[in-house]
């Protein structure tokens, strides 16, 4: 018995001397705190940055969340447009009136009209018309191409490409640029690739 009773007491005594020690402890630290005044420690930074990183991230992970509940919707514009009627092109004219807003060329032949994509089939750039030499001449590279839109110099690899044409119910031109007519295909032929005047 008075083996275990000793060390009871030597529990209780260390128990004790615990205390005691974690009391000083408290007071160390009260007593450097009080002598720092408003300075933090390294503890309280590093906590306290800790603490300001999670915030920001659950911040972040929060809006995000909120944010895919509003999908990202792209609004194009209508491929197809009216131009006018017919009898407003002059019959071997090209007509620039649609090129900056839509990129689009329509010419008037004796035979009708057709529309063609002013863009450039080598690297996409939008090609000039020249009235003087006539012939379209892209700035880029110097490809050239016929006012029938066919390639005759430089490295464009195939003619420009014609879109849809036709007459909407009020008689007007109606061109669909989401329909597209290639030389090399043979689709220059199809109909809407020209309107008959």
């Amino acid at each position: 018995m008075a083996k275990g009773e000793a060390q009871a007491e030597d529990q209780a005594a260390l128990a004790a001397r615990r205390r005691v020690e974690q009391q000083r402890e408290r007071e160390k630290r009260a007593r450097e705190r009080a002598q720092l005044g408003g300075l933090w420690s390294r503890r309280d930074v590093f906590g306290r940055f800790g603490w300001s990183v999670f915030a920001a991230f659950s911040g972040v992970s929060l809006l995000a969340a909120i944010r895919s509940a509003f999908p990202r919707v792209l609004f194009t514009p209508p491929s197809t447009f009216k131009d006018g009627l017919p009898t407003d092109y002059a019959i071997g004219e090209v007509s620039e009136k649609f090129k900056k807003d839509q990129r689009v060329w329509i010419i008037r032949t004796e035979a009708g009209l057709y529309a063609l994509f002013a863009k450039c089939t080598h690297l996409g750039c939008t090609p000039r018309w020249l009235t003087a030499e006539n012939k379209f001449k892209c700035p880029c590279h110097g490809s050239g191409f016929y006012k029938t839109g066919v390639n005759f110099e430089g490295p464009a690899p195939r003619p420009l490409e014609r879109l849809r044409i036709t007459r909407a119910e009020d008689g007007q031109l109606l061109i669909d640029k989401g329909v597209k007519y290639l030389y090399e295909k043979g689709e220059w032929t199809k109909p809407g690739a020209f309107l008959k005047a």
